[in-house]
């Protein structure tokens, strides 16, 4: 009886063991770790030199209507916000909105949605189009019950700051966006600049719209984008 007792006590903490394991791997791949920077302008192609400093962060192709295609993305913070530098490929770019704050997810489309707070059920999300069109709203999220709010007195040090581009040669056609989202306009959401150790939880989307609707996403969500509980989490340091 008490070998079977240490039987079973070695295999249940053999079983703890692997369990915490896994939990330090789903984590490590769960978790982004985001640069600081000093402030810098950018036009959309990705060359400004500060880029250097940030790893191509990979995102996969949850749903494939048609080709695959390679979708990757960047993040710098600075003293004042947040950098981003998405590059997808593409072969057909599928944009006809010409206004911000339109329904630019029905189109090509690139997201980043921010979750300062995990104790409030509301985070940023921000999207940004081919043709450089924006849409940045703030989203109370009630059990999957929401819808978005524009953002109030938009000018000034809470506007956002963004540039596209689109290469075009021969089976090689790439746009890029680049979009840098001030901490002025995130409050009161965020109070204080983060600093170094400072956790967001976060995800990264695209839509492509080809020959139907494919999708990428840093993070696998179960229903929608808008599943925040399945954000992943950055590091700032």
């Amino acid at each position: 009886m008490r070998n079977t007792f240490k039987s079973l006590g070695c295999s249940f903490l053999i079983l703890i063991a692997l369990n915490l394991m896994g939990q330090s791997n789903d984590n490590a791949e769960n978790t982004l770790k985001v640069s600081k920077t000093e402030d810098f302008e950018f036009s959309g192609d990705g060359s400004a030199k500060q880029w250097n400093q940030a790893e191509w962060i990979a995102m996969p192709q949850r749903k494939a209507e048609g080709k695959t295609y390679q979708t990757d993305v960047k993040l710098l913070y600075s003293e004042t916000g947040i950098y981003c530098l998405f590059r997808c490929e593409d072969d057909k770019v599928t944009a006809t909105l010409t206004e911000d704050f339109a329904d630019l997810w029905e189109e090509d489309v690139v997201e980043i949605f921010f979750w300062p707070d995990e104790k409030l059920p509301v985070y940023f999300e921000y999207e940004l189009s081919p043709l450089n069109y924006e849409l940045p709203i703030l989203v109370p999220n009630r059990g999957g019950d929401f819808l978005g709010w524009r953002p109030w007195k938009y000018k000034g040090d809470r506007l956002t700051r963004h540039a596209t581009s689109v290469s075009d040669m021969p089976n090689d056609e790439t746009w890029l966006a680049e979009f840098f989202i001030p901490f002025a306009l995130l409050e009161p959401l965020v109070l204080d600049i983060p600093e170094s150790g400072t956790k967001w939880r976060v995800n990264m989307y695209r839509n492509d719209y080809d020959t139907g609707a494919s999708t990428w996403s840093w993070q696998t969500v179960r229903t929608n984008y808008h599943d925040y509980e399945s954000f992943g989490t950055m590091v700032f340091e």
